[in-house]
């Protein structure tokens, strides 16, 4: 079980904070909403009305427990710069922020923020993927120029193994899984003698040049 300190309770930071609860963790939730603050209180460990850009009140909360803590002030970006130093300067060591566009996310990495999350930008890029390739079922960006991709197996797969298709060498992407689902079973790292059939899911991981050309040939 880990300790979270969740900072801004609007649509993702309220799911997050609630799903973190819900998988056995202890949870801190803060905004300076009070219905926000009242919407969520019965989902998670501890809810409080406080501002995290004053430093006062950050200073007067008991975190030295706290394993991450998760600015997720979407609407302004200088409270969320303030929520970030304030934590910095309370000796959190694990800070996870979301970006609220491009301009955000640079100043969040040069504040040294080990993890930021870009959710708009990342659903908007998953739904133009999807709606380019009919095949493909969900797209994760996974680094910059790199990505996790479901896809239905194309036409001209099906009835081949995973060697005759040799993905890595002719792409440079890898298979991680593949979900059969006639039976309904998952295959983690499928071996080269696999069979593809036309129920089949594949769990891809590649460039997203690899992945394109891919799907493209």
């Amino acid at each position: 079980m880990k300790q979270f300190l969740v900072i801004g309770l609007g649509n993702f930071g309220y799911h997050l904070a609630i799903r973190l609860y819900e998988k056995g963790h202890d949870v801190l939730a803060l905004d300076k909403n009070s219905d926000l603050v009242q919407n969520i209180k019965d989902h998670v460990t501890q809810a409080i009305v406080a501002d995290a850009t004053d430093p006062k009140t950050i200073s007067s909360l008991d975190l030295k427990d706290i394993d991450s803590a998760i600015v997720s002030i979407g609407s302004n970006l200088s409270n969320s710069i303030l929520a970030v130093l304030n934590l910095q300067e309370s000796g959190i060591r694990h800070i996870v922020a979301k970006a609220i566009n491009d301009p955000h996310m640079r100043i969040l990495e040069k504040l040294g923020v080990q993890e930021i999350s870009f959710p708009e930008k990342d659903i908007a890029i998953s739904t133009a993927e999807r709606l380019h390739n009919p095949n493909l079922i969900d797209f994760l960006p996974f680094m910059e120029g790199y990505g996790i991709i479901e896809l239905t197996v194309p036409d001209r797969f099906i009835g081949k193994s995973l060697r005759e298709i040799n993905l890595t060498n002719r792409y440079g992407v890898q298979i991680v899984a593949i979900k059969e689902m006639v039976p309904e079973k998952l295959h983690f790292i499928p071996k080269a003698d696999f069979v593809l059939k036309n129920s089949d899911i594949l769990i891809l991981f590649g460039s997203d040049k690899g992945l394109g050309k891919m799907k493209t040939d």
